[in-house]
């Protein structure tokens, strides 16, 4: 097993734990944590956490060369394990939140802005390396960097294969925050997750759901993507948790929230 997910106070921890191979993404590691994301909302959390065991510094090397095909097929077909795992990031109702304490190299770089949020300690770097080996990446990755990043610096990220610093990152957007190692864990917990446990998990995963649609939409959406924002957001304004919160508010006390983010599927 490479991947390790447990659920403490309704926040899903992944952590990949095959550090002696720099937690490649390889196909193994994908399934895992693909089956991982899954555990993790099917057990009503309302968020997920990516983390990782790491050795030389290193958090992810990103896609496992040794199982990148010779035969003339595409390395990225939509098939394949990885962009399978990076939908399924981008796909899970709740909010996921990349923790990185390392460097983050080629496709867990991909991995990492898939994620909702990413907090990183200050000696991280990121670097999405497919020209150093040849790889022709996919449409759907760059537009996902030029989105995220802009087309100039996803243009340098790309063309170069160097990696920028976490500070740098943070800059250009890549990343939300970044603090010292040994103040990973706390801002994690203070800045991201006692938050999130106040908030409505069934409004929330409407927005997501809204993101993810928007996201994929060009200047106009399609009739049906409207329908199913106006679905998402129905099931929220008629639904107790948006009561309670005006209530709460009202009354200045905490919120009670008891939807869930399942309650949309």
């Amino acid at each position: 097993m490479f991947v390790n997910a447990v659920v403490k106070d309704r926040i899903c921890f992944i952590e990949m734990q095959n550090s002696e191979h720099f937690n490649c993404l390889s196909e193994q590691m994908c399934f895992e944590l693909i089956d991982a994301l899954k555990f993790g909302y099917d057990s009503g959390c309302v968020g997920i956490v990516i983390k990782a065991q790491t050795r030389r510094g290193v958090w992810s090397a990103g896609h496992d060369i040794k199982e990148l095909p010779q035969d003339g097929n595409d390395p990225l077909a939509f098939g394949v394990p990885m962009e399978k795992l990076l939908r399924k990031v981008q796909d899970t109702p709740i909010p996921v939140i990349a923790c990185v304490s390392g460097t983050v190299w080629g496709g867990a770089c991909d991995l990492c802005l898939s994620c909702d949020m990413i907090l990183s300690s200050k000696n991280a770097t990121f670097a999405i390396t497919p020209a150093k080996i040849g790889i022709p990446y996919n449409a759907s990755g760059i537009l996902h960097f030029i989105n995220q990043l802009g087309m100039n610096k996803a243009r340098e990220m790309f063309f170069l294969g160097t990696p920028i610093t976490a500070e740098d990152a943070l800059n250009v957007g890549l990343i939300n925050h970044v603090t010292e190692l040994e103040n990973l864990d706390n801002m994690l917990e203070e800045h991201f997750l006692t938050p999130l446990r106040k908030n409505s998990v069934l409004s929330i995963s409407a927005i997501k759901r809204q993101f993810r649609i928007l996201s994929r939409a060009s200047t106009v959406i399609s009739a049906e993507n409207f329908e199913r924002i106006n679905y998402y957001r129905t099931r929220v304004f008629e639904g107790d948790d948006y009561k309670e919160g005006i209530r709460s508010f009202l009354e200045k006390r905490p919120p009670q929230y008891k939807g869930k983010a399942s309650d949309l599927d």
